[in-house]
C-alpha cells in the first residue's frame, strides 16, 4: 500500500470518527442548490487556507466535492467587525449559501464577546435578507484546556434558526496531525471540513 493510499485511508477514518462522535449527525437536514448556484465561504484565515496551496483550502475542496462554485472569501487576520463591513458587497452577487466561519481572531485576541455576538448576528441578518441560506460554523474557544466549541455559536444558531455545524473545526483543531501550526489546518484538516460541510448541501442536477 503506497503513501497516497495510506493518507486517503487516514482522512476517511478521521471523517468517520468525527461522524461517530457527533451526536447530532443523524439530525442534519440539507440545503438544496443547483449546479448554477454559488456558495460563498466567508471568514478569516481558516477559510482563506493560510499555509496551504489554494487548491487545498476547504472552499476549493468543497467545490470539487459538490461540483458547484464555491467562492473563497476568507481574509487572514480579519476580525468580525471588519468582516461585517466587507460582507454586503459579496452578497450583491446573490449566492445561494454562505458558510459563515468567523470570529476566531476576536476570540484569540480576547475582543469583546458581546461585540462578536452583535457582529455575527448582523452578518446573519444581512445574509438572510439577501435570500441566501446560512451555514454557521462553530469556532473553538481557544483555551489552555484544549479546543472546545465556543458556546456563543450555539446560542446564535438557536436564536436565528440557521444551519449549524458546531464540532468539526474544534475536532480538527484538537488533532495536531491535521494542522500546519497551532491554529491552521493542513490539507487533511481542510478535507475533513469540506466533507462535513458537504453533508449539509444537496446538489440537484437541473
Amino acid at each position: 500500500m503506497n503513501r497516497l493510499q495510506l493518507s486517503t485511508i487516514g482522512v476517511v477514518v478521521a471523517v468517520l470518527l468525527f461522524i461517530f462522535m457527533n451526536k447530532n449527525q443523524n439530525q442534519i437536514s440539507t440545503i438544496t442548490v443547483s449546479k448554477q448556484d454559488t456558495i460563498v465561504a466567508f471568514g478569516d484565515s481558516i477559510t482563506y487556507g493560510y499555509g496551504v496551496a489554494p487548491t487545498e483550502s476547504y472552499p476549493a475542496q468543497l467545490q470539487k466535492l459538490l461540483g458547484v462554485e464555491v467562492v473563497n472569501a476568507g481574509i487572514s487576520g480579519e476580525e468580525s467587525a471588519e468582516g461585517l463591513v466587507r460582507l454586503p458587497s459579496l452578497l450583491e452577487a446573490k449566492p445561494k449559501v454562505v458558510i459563515l466561519c468567523h470570529g476566531g481572531n476576536d476570540i484569540l485576541r480576547q475582543r469583546s464577546t458581546l461585540n462578536l455576538q452583535k457582529n455575527l448576528l448582523e452578518m446573519i441578518k444581512l445574509i438572510q435578507a439577501s435570500g441566501a441560506e446560512v451555514l454557521l460554523v462553530g469556532v473553538p474557544n481557544f483555551g489552555l484546556l484544549g479546543f472546545k466549541p465556543h458556546p456563543l455559536y450555539k446560542e446564535i444558531a438557536q436564536q436565528t434558526n440557521v444551519f449549524f455545524e458546531e464540532d468539526v473545526l474544534s475536532f480538527v483543531e484538537a488533532d495536531n496531525s491535521l494542522k500546519i501550526d497551532a491554529i491552521h489546518p493542513n490539507q487533511k484538516g481542510y478535507e475533513i471540513m469540506a466533507k462535513v460541510f458537504g453533508k449539509y448541501i444537496g446538489v440537484k442536477e437541473n
